[in-house]
């Protein structure tokens, strides 16, 4: 049983669940004072050690359903069976071929004899021992199947069923019919074995082969029903980014030790450290001013960067928020105060799907919150530029430039594009620290990453 644990555990990391080793090991010796005799008792003794919410607790207690539940072993439907519906008074010995009520040949080998016994116990026991002789636990893609599939059969003895199943043709058609649709029912089983271990142990791969495809698709053309992936990916992004980038704010807090002013202290007790001095060198943490073009198809980049940004706060003292189309209104608070669906609604509601003005836009900052803008500042525009040939007040993002640290531009469309047509990319790219192209959930994640880490 503990290697079925160490399966389970596997599993249940695979549905979403964090199983750290202690937790593992912790869950370990409450199974062993429980026991495996009580389902139920064992159920609620994984999920008091492992789950640690209760999204948690839903989706271990369901893994755990689906890892100890065993598919329910078929018979093969046979002639004999359509005989015995059809005439209920009927004998055993007059639907079975000679008489012999179906007993099993003693030539054929241990498959075929449980097969044709029908004997489902035995069928399952030898079918668990099979996937465990094939590894079934390493089965990782649905691509796979097949593969796993084969290896459990032969496990459980293909080869010599196949030679039984051939002398029986040459003597006994009947009972060969028989042990062919035996044959036909096993491989459903072994099918619906492997399709069950995918789900359990296939999930965490199945999820990060997905988040891959979803992280370099371009955000502006997504599809209706992959917006919510995106959400949790950009979600996911975020507890990323916070768990890099907050370890080490602890341990400037603490700083490191300074060795010579340690042995000074401590020169009365003869070097002992009793007393210890730490260096500590202060850094800022960053603070950020957003303005987010939210016209058109770059509103839905926008969306996503607003979310990611906002969910930064242990990392990011800071944050000032703007969004425009034909002008420019603060979005901080909305985005602080209301749920993720309600924010994206009243912004695009205010601001949203309108032609995009930057001149304009770029006045009202200027006039309305220039202020925001220190030197600690870092000023990110994500917009594609294209100024639909209004003035592009160039001359507004100079001051910005000067006033903060640095002033990053995020264009979600391509670089061959940028100066082409409408496009004011070029002239606002002089002014800038950093200009990059920033078009997937990966991009961005990158991007702000990088703009994070260089407060580090």
């Amino acid at each position: 049983m503990r290697e079925e644990l160490h399966r389970f555990f596997r599993a249940a990391r695979g549905a979403g669940v964090r199983v750290s080793p202690a937790e593992s090991i912790d869950a370990m010796k409450a199974v062993a004072d429980v026991g495996f005799a009580d389902r139920n008792i064992l159920r609620d003794t994984l999920l008091l050690t492992l789950a640690k919410s209760q999204d948690e607790k839903q989706a271990l207690g369901e893994c755990f359903d689906l890892f100890f539940s065993q598919p329910e072993v078929k018979d093969a439907a046979t002639p004999e069976d359509a005989g015995e519906d059809a005439r209920p008074d009927a004998t055993e010995n007059e639907t079975q071929p000679g008489g012999d009520a179906g007993a099993p040949s003693p030539e054929l080998g241990q498959l075929a004899q449980m097969l044709m016994s029908r004997d489902r116990n035995a069928i399952a026991v030898a079918m668990a021992n099979a996937a465990n002789a094939a590894s079934l636990s390493d089965i990782r893609y649905f691509t796979q199947r097949g593969i796993f599939s084969t290896r459990i059969l032969e496990a459980l003895g293909i080869e010599r069923l196949r030679d039984d199943l051939d002398a029986l043709t040459a003597t006994n058609p009947a009972e060969a019919e028989r042990l062919a649709a035996a044959l036909e029912a096993l491989r459903e089983n072994v099918r619906e074995v492997v399709s069950q271990a995918l789900v359990l142990y296939g999930r965490e791969e199945t999820e990060n082969l997905r988040n891959e495809i979803l992280r370099n698709a371009p955000l502006a053309r997504l599809e209706r029903r992959q917006v919510e992936q995106m959400k949790a990916l950009i979600r996911a992004i975020a507890r990323r980014l916070r768990e890099r980038y907050s370890k080490p704010r602890k341990r400037q807090r603490r700083g490191h030790l300074d060795t010579r002013r340690t042995l000074r202290r401590n020169a009365a007790w003869g070097g002992v450290p009793f007393l210890t001095s730490w260096k500590r060198r202060h850094r800022d943490r960053p603070k950020i001013v957003a303005i987010c073009d939210v016209s058109g198809s770059v509103a839905q980049v926008s969306v996503f960067f607003l979310l990611l940004i906002h969910s930064l706060h242990e990392v990011v003292e800071d944050v000032r928020s703007f969004a425009f189309s034909g002008h420019l209104i603060e979005v901080s608070e909305i985005l602080d105060t209301r749920s993720p669906e309600e924010a994206m609604r009243e912004i695009m509601s205010k601001v949203g799907f309108g032609s995009s003005d930057y001149g304009g836009s770029f006045v009202d900052f200027e006039k309305g919150w220039m202020r925001t803008v220190t030197p600690k500042t870092t000023v990110i525009v994500l917009g594609d530029a294209r100024t639909n040939n209004l003035d592009p007040r160039a001359d507004i993002l100079r001051r910005i430039s000067e006033r903060s640290k640095r002033l990053v531009w995020l264009n979600p469309e391509g670089r061959m594009a940028w100066g082409w047509g409408d496009s004011e990319m070029p002239r606002y790219a002089a002014f800038c620290s950093v200009v990059r192209q920033c078009a997937t959930a990966k991009q961005l994640e990158r991007a702000v990453s990088d703009i994070v880490a260089a407060y580090q």
